[in-house]
């Protein structure tokens, strides 16, 4: 892929990602978030919202499911026109929407496909409905390049309790049966002056990624930023691992920028806008 940034070029397109997600009224995470951070880093953001919800920087008050006919719909409206070169998916409210993405999406298996589980938000409280683990499981986790879960999400996938490194790096033969290349666990809740997320693909690669811990109370929309910039790096050519590594990077940067900004009363948003790329356009 060759970056293209002159005026004079007669033939080009912006890089584009998709987003199917949920939308998130205090617009720290879900839809919100991963469109900042799409155009943070120069991409164009798309979406195919999943779930309206009510929620701010305290928590989640109502979520809304939005019919699998209209998710199917606005993932169909988007792939048939302006062709994404990566795809992120987080939450998904219910089995049925599940399978309305993952029968949209199989017929556009050339697109990596990012998916962060999301299944517990930040605050506690449970965001999908009996069923979808077992679908997320069974139909999209097979068709991704990568599933990112935090702990808790790991835990209800696997049925084990994670506590610390040594656990993250015994459940990965577990998530990778489920078909998907790659795994990173997310390990944000474990206790620590460090965070340590743990990588692992097909190939048999294993890493473990550490970055310093950012005393913050405004980490809402954490892991939404970070599965949308795995996406938007591969959109702009990078391989998986680095876009995991420059991923991993950004949030750290953004969540550094945004530590002394108060927005609500609770957990606010990290700044995703420290510094914006422009929009990154490629040959058509």
């Amino acid at each position: 892929m060759v970056l293209k940034t002159t005026e004079t070029m007669q033939n080009y397109k912006y890089i584009s990602v998709l987003t199917i997600a949920g939308s998130d009224s205090g617009g720290g995470a879900g839809i919100q978030a991963d469109l900042k951070t799409f155009s943070a880093l120069g991409c164009y953001g798309t979406s195919a919202i999943t779930a309206v919800t009510a929620q701010n920087t305290l928590g989640v008050t109502v979520i809304h499911p939005v019919p699998p006919e209209v998710i199917t719909a606005q993932i169909v409206a988007v792939m048939a026109d302006i062709k994404p070169s990566a795809i992120k998916i987080g939450l998904l409210p219910n089995a049925e929407a599940v399978l309305a993405v993952a029968t949209a999406l199989k017929r556009y298996d050339e697109v990596p496909i990012i998916v962060d589980p999301v299944m517990i938000a930040s605050t506690g409280g449970s965001l999908a409905t009996a069923g979808t683990l077992d679908a997320l499981r069974d139909t999209l986790f097979p068709i991704a390049e990568l599933i990112t879960p935090n702990i808790p999400e790991t835990t209800a996938f696997i049925g084990s309790i994670i506590t610390d490194t040594q656990s993250m790096r015994q459940a990965m033969p577990f998530l990778l049966k489920y078909n998907s290349f790659a795994v990173l666990i997310k390990g944000g809740h474990l206790p620590g002056r460090d965070i340590c997320h743990y990588y692992a693909d097909k190939n048999g690669n294993e890493k473990e990624i550490r970055s310093s811990f950012i005393e913050t109370n405004n980490t809402h929309g954490t892991g939404c930023t970070l599965s949308a910039a795995i996406a938007a790096y591969i959109a702009r050519g990078e391989k998986l691992y680095d876009a995991i590594l420059l991923a991993e990077k950004f949030v750290g940067r953004a969540l550094a920028e945004g530590k002394n900004v108060k927005t609500g009363q609770g957990s606010g948003p990290l700044n995703h806008f420290f510094k914006p790329r422009k929009l990154a356009r490629i040959e058509s």
